[in-house]
């Protein structure tokens, strides 16, 4: 087996068939590259090269050895540089996923700026669902999604908090919640609420969707959803209530669904993630982008 110092001195010199230029292509001294073409010689009992004190020739196997591995140690060089590349951010496609046209809309401003540094990279935006970001991150048809924290996965990584939102309870338009300026935390337990799926990370759902008040009071179940638009919908059927982010009353605002704010309820937290074992220099970049995206806002 060829050891790659000994291909790079060899189709060097091949190339130059000047001892002195190949040292100088390889940041080599020219004795360097005289031992290597010799000790390769040697393994394979043959003579590349025709030397003179004058001039260097390949020799016919030296000519056919070049014409055979020139070609294939071109392509593999290609290979690595494409990988090495897409790992920096410098090629490639990045896959991103988001939740709702508020999440589009942040991405998509966020894609622009990273566009315009890093042209030869594209961005494809593609909607998911609730539940989805982990999964489409997990199995490589996203790179990167957008989604509230915590992440409660310990196989994913969160970035910065890009935004912070008040939260606000959606309930059914004719509920008598409806009527009030707002609602505290501990009134959650007089109205069923609408359940995300069973199979999302408990840390998630507590978060999303607490069994309880913080004064231990407990919440009625309602029935569960795995989309936001389900979600609505069985709140407008008056099957319950849930808690969204304020965006949600801006971007779905429907006739049977009332959204009023939480007087006393933590904001809701939003940033990117990844999975952790795929932490790339395009991740990093495009996460930079979306935070200097919205602090300059």
């Amino acid at each position: 087996m060829l050891e790659r110092r000994e291909l790079d001195a060899f189709l060097t010199l091949a190339e130059e068939l000047h001892f002195g230029r190949t040292a100088e292509r390889l940041h080599v001294s020219t004795a360097r590259v005289s031992q290597i073409v010799a000790t390769l010689e040697r393994r394979l009992g043959v003579r590349l090269f025709n030397r003179t004190s004058r001039r260097v020739e390949l020799s016919a196997a030296g000519r056919r050895l070049y014409e055979e591995v020139h070609p294939a140690w071109q392509q593999i060089t290609a290979a690595v540089e494409r990988a090495v590349a897409a790992g920096r951010g410098l090629t490639g496609t990045l896959r991103i996923a988001f939740v709702g046209a508020a999440g589009g809309q942040l991405l998509a401003g966020a894609g622009a700026l990273f566009r315009q540094r890093h042209p030869e990279c594209e961005v494809l935006l593609r909607e998911a669902q609730l539940t989805e970001i982990a999964d489409r991150l997990r199995d490589g048809t996203a790179d990167v999604g957008l989604d509230t924290f915590p992440a409660g996965d310990a196989d994913l990584a969160q970035g910065p908090v890009l935004i912070t939102e008040a939260r606000m309870l959606a309930v059914p338009h004719g509920h008598p919640f409806a009527r009030r300026t707002a609602v505290g935390v501990e009134d959650l337990a007089r109205a069923p609420m609408i359940q995300l799926p069973d199979d999302l990370p408990p840390a998630r759902r507590a978060a999303r969707t607490p069994h309880a008040t913080p004064a231990g009071r407990p919440i009625p179940p309602g029935p569960a959803a795995s989309t936001l638009n389900e979600i609505l919908t069985l709140v407008g059927a008056g099957h319950g209530v849930f808690p969204v982010g304020a965006h949600t009353r801006r971007y779905y605002a429907r006739p049977d669904v009332g959204y009023v704010p939480f007087s006393d309820a933590p904001p809701l937290e939003w940033g990117l993630l990844w999975r952790a074992d795929n932490a790339t220099e395009r991740v990093r970049a495009f996460t930079a982008a979306a935070r200097d995206l919205l602090r300059d806002r």
